[in-house]
């Protein structure tokens, strides 16, 4: 019973950063920015980048914003312009 709470609480942190319905246009891999770059962009922005990977043809950022906020954020790997997903809108037009 002592190792349940632990894992429970695990699943409940990764459930709350939900991927909902994001998806990028098909690309060829020649257009698309390294991710290095888009690190180094957000960084530059006061980001704290702790990983970026692949997703649905977007890439996927884990960190923290430039408000200092966790953030799960998805970008175009060609333009860099952020992605929402569906429902998803940004803080500005909210």
């Amino acid at each position: 019973m002592k190792f349940l709470a632990p894992l429970l609480l695990a699943f409940s942190a990764s459930a709350a950063f939900a991927h909902g319905n994001v998806s990028c246009p098909a690309m060829p891999k020649e257009e698309k920015k390294p991710q290095m770059e888009l690190q180094k962009k957000l960084e530059g922005e006061g980001w704290k980048v702790r990983k970026v990977q692949n997703y649905n043809g977007c890439y996927e950022v884990y960190g923290f914003d430039g408000a200092g906020k966790k953030a799960e954020a998805f970008f175009n790997p060609k333009t860099f312009e952020r992605v929402y997903p569906e429902g998803e809108q940004p803080a500005d037009k909210k």
